[in-house]
């Protein structure tokens, strides 16, 4: 195991809700997102996942923080609904949405662009939400664009966790990037790690 580095998180916990899940923020916060497309999960699923993640919350236990994460991405990775982000085109604009205020806002530890969903893991260097808002809105609007449609491209919805210490995030970075030869996606190249 490493030393312990000054960036993992410290700071009190606070929570916040849009209405569906709560969201637990920290200052300066390490943090494993996943966001998804509008349409790349049936309505059954989505209820499952919230009961879940919601169940969980009574918890503090890292065994089932994995298993929801794990609960999630198989439902994710079986690519129902549009799928928008396997055309490279789409693909290439969220991911360098990702990157463009990487050093700035956040600090971009691993990130992975799916056929519908989004990992990313990051040091935030403010509010969760407010980068959320940004990557999503800029790429939903250019994504539109480039496909030739209009309406809602993303999910409301965001998943997010708090890191807790450097195991977590080793794990948590080796899993991000595994995520395409998890789903059996050969050769993917929307995948990226700065560890």
């Amino acid at each position: 195991m490493h030393h312990k580095k000054s960036w993992l998180p410290m700071g009190a916990v606070r929570s916040r809700s849009r209405g569906y899940l709560p969201h637990l923020e920290m200052a300066d916060g390490v943090y494993s997102i996943t966001f998804r497309l509008h349409d790349s999960l049936p309505p059954d699923a989505i209820a499952n996942l919230v009961a879940e993640r919601r169940a969980l919350e009574r918890y503090n236990s890292a065994e089932l923080r994995h298993a929801f994460e794990l609960s999630l991405d198989r439902a994710l990775d079986r690519a129902y609904g549009s799928a928008y982000l396997a055309d490279d085109r789409v693909a290439a604009i969220v991911a360098n949405g990702l990157a463009h205020f990487d050093g700035e806002r956040y600090r971009m530890f691993a990130w992975c662009v799916m056929p519908t969903h989004v990992h990313v893991v990051i040091k935030a260097n403010g509010g969760l939400f407010e980068i959320l808002h940004s990557w999503k809105s800029y790429t939903a609007k250019e994504a539109n664009r480039v496909l030739g449609r209009e309406g809602v491209f993303w999910a409301r919805e965001y998943f997010d966790r708090i890191v807790r210490n450097e195991e977590d995030l080793w794990t948590t970075v080796a899993y991000v990037v595994n995520n395409p030869v998890e789903a059996g996606l050969e050769n993917w190249k929307w995948v990226g790690s700065a560890i």
